[in-house]
């Protein structure tokens, strides 16, 4: 599985249109083999965070995502980054609230 991030600041004034775009994005990811979830993330300055999990190739490649990635280079975005990790394995853990993390310097 590949983990990517996906960082982003927006235009002035193209929101809306961008928002309507992104909708789509969203709505065409979760057909693509290999997808498994994303998460869209907004900071106070502006600042936008995708976190998305999936089979990367194939939507790295869907003509549709790679029309809509020109667009939004071109219209939208006044800057982007991307990040990428791969791993096989995976944990999921619960934390209950009286249990500290052992990273905690009050441990």
């Amino acid at each position: 599985m590949i983990v990517t991030v996906f960082r982003s600041r927006l235009r002035e004034g193209v929101r809306e249109e961008y928002v309507a775009l992104a909708n789509r994005m969203n709505e065409l990811a979760r057909t693509i083999p290999g997808y498994v979830s994303h998460k869209d993330f907004y900071a106070n300055d502006g600042e936008r965070v995708a976190v998305v999990e999936e089979g990367q190739r194939a939507w790295q490649t869907n003509p549709e995502h790679r029309t809509a990635q020109k667009q939004a280079c071109e219209k939208y975005y006044t800057s982007t980054t991307f990040r990428f990790a791969g791993s096989s394995a995976s944990r999921n853990s619960s934390c209950p609230e009286k249990r500290r993390h052992r990273l905690d310097p009050r441990s």
